[in-house]
């Protein structure tokens, strides 16, 4: 079997930071933290009282608002995203053979403040067993890949991954795989997130995993810092045409990159820390290059999962210098959480987002909200910390790792002649 090569055809970003792609990326270039005091809900009584909401967005703007009672937040995220992606790919819909295109998404959590408005309400009804029929179909994170397939009448592969922090770099490579393998054209791809919610914030605080940075909402989010206390809470969606090459070809499209490879792996250690010799970040870093038939020299960037959490931080970074090497120090490497937060199942698709604008822009976007070295880590690595800087960029690599021990490496590149 002859596989084929698969490029990406179109963007789409609803984040913190930015509200469309280009907004999205003058937020990365220029630093922007989307931190803030949390205005979805009264957050007064919560350990953590702050997160990186999207803003002023308004699901009126984007689509009828029968439809949008229909979805959850994270289903209402994902279908803006990808009407931009679609758009920004300048797909002739009419044209396509439905049966070869198709839908893969992620989300690690789905309709979290569906299930938990209904709960609420239920219990308030003196246990009255009366629901909304939109219940489920709002809940299952499955929905969003359904509501997309139906809005384009795309029928081919159609599922979403749910592989927690990992799920939408999980799409990704799925995508990528039915593609390569001649079972699509074309594959919508990203991931989408609501949880900044009741539920949401507590869970994760109960857990200790967000900062408490009250203070200062907007440094709260510091990869690599020594004074880092865990990640800040994000939300939004980010979308990817993935397209077979030769398709995209023969239609003119613009293409931002080639796809070249992907790894995963698991840690096998425990539900929520990592493995303490990075054992499993190791292995789908060398995964991902054995696939894409790269050597570690021909890697320019490294986008990290990077969330800002003492053990997560160091863990990645010893990774990178084991696969690496000596390469390592000629890496730029950034954790663009910083500025979006941690987007929880869309933050993968965001982030290999951020490596294709890279690539196209020679630009690579920073790690904002370093104050203090921490004594752990090497001196001699570019963290690109605090401000963007010029690089021409060939290669990008995208890590997203997520409880459970779940590890998604993603490999991004200018198109090769």
């Amino acid at each position: 079997m002859t596989l084929k090569r698969v490029v990406v055809t179109g963007l789409g970003a609803l984040t913190p930071i930015g509200n469309t792609l280009p907004a999205y990326w003058e937020g990365l270039k220029s630093g922007t933290s989307g931190a803030a005091p949390i205005t979805h809900f009264d957050a007064s009584l919560f350990k953590t009282k702050f997160a990186c909401e999207v803003k002023n967005f308004e699901v009126g703007q984007f689509m009828d608002r029968k439809e949008a009672r229909k979805m959850d937040p994270f289903a209402q995220y994902a279908m803006v995203a990808v009407d931009e992606a679609i758009k920004d790919s300048n797909l002739p819909l009419a044209e396509l053979d439905p049966d070869r295109a198709g839908v893969i998404w992620g989300s690690g959590i789905g309709g979290l403040l569906t299930f938990q408005e209904e709960v609420k309400s239920y219990t308030k009804g003196n246990c009255n067993p009366r629901f909304n029929p939109f219940f489920i179909p709002k809940m299952i994170p499955d929905l969003s890949a359904g509501h997309i397939s139906i809005k384009y009448g795309f029928r081919g592969p159609n599922f979403v991954t749910v592989s927690a922090c990992a799920s939408s770099t999980n799409a990704l490579y799925d995508a990528f795989t039915f593609i390569r393998l001649g079972k699509a054209d074309i594959i919508v791809s990203g991931g989408s997130e609501a949880a900044v919610c009741e539920a949401g914030v507590g869970g994760f605080n109960a857990m200790k995993a967000l900062s408490e940075r009250n203070d200062s909402p907007e440094t709260a989010s510091r990869p690599y810092d020594q004074d880092r206390d865990g990640f800040v809470l994000g939300e939004g969606a980010g979308a990817l045409i993935l397209e077979e090459y030769e398709h995209a070809k023969r239609r003119g499209a613009k293409i931002y990159g080639e796809v070249l490879g992907g790894g995963m792996s698991a840690d096998a250690y425990h539900i929520t820390a990592p493995h303490p010799e990075g054992a499993g970040i190791i292995k789908v870093m060398q995964y991902a290059l054995e696939e894409a038939g790269l050597r570690p020299e021909d890697v320019d960037y490294v986008n990290t999962h990077g969330t800002s959490t003492p053990l997560g931080d160091l863990g990645e970074i010893k990774a990178i210098q084991k696969v690496f090497g000596e390469h390592a120090y000629k890496l730029n490497i950034s954790s663009t959480k910083s500025m979006t937060g941690h987007l929880l199942g869309a933050a993968g698709a965001i982030e290999s987002i951020a490596c294709l604008l890279a690539i196209n822009e020679s630009i690579i976007p920073p790690t904002i909200n370093h104050f203090t070295d921490d004594a752990g880590l090497d001196p001699r690595l570019n963290l690109t910390f605090n401000k963007a800087q010029k690089r021409e960029v060939n290669i990008a690599l995208s890590n997203t790792f997520g409880f459970g021990g779940h590890n998604f490496s993603i490999i991004l590149s200018k198109l090769k002649a």
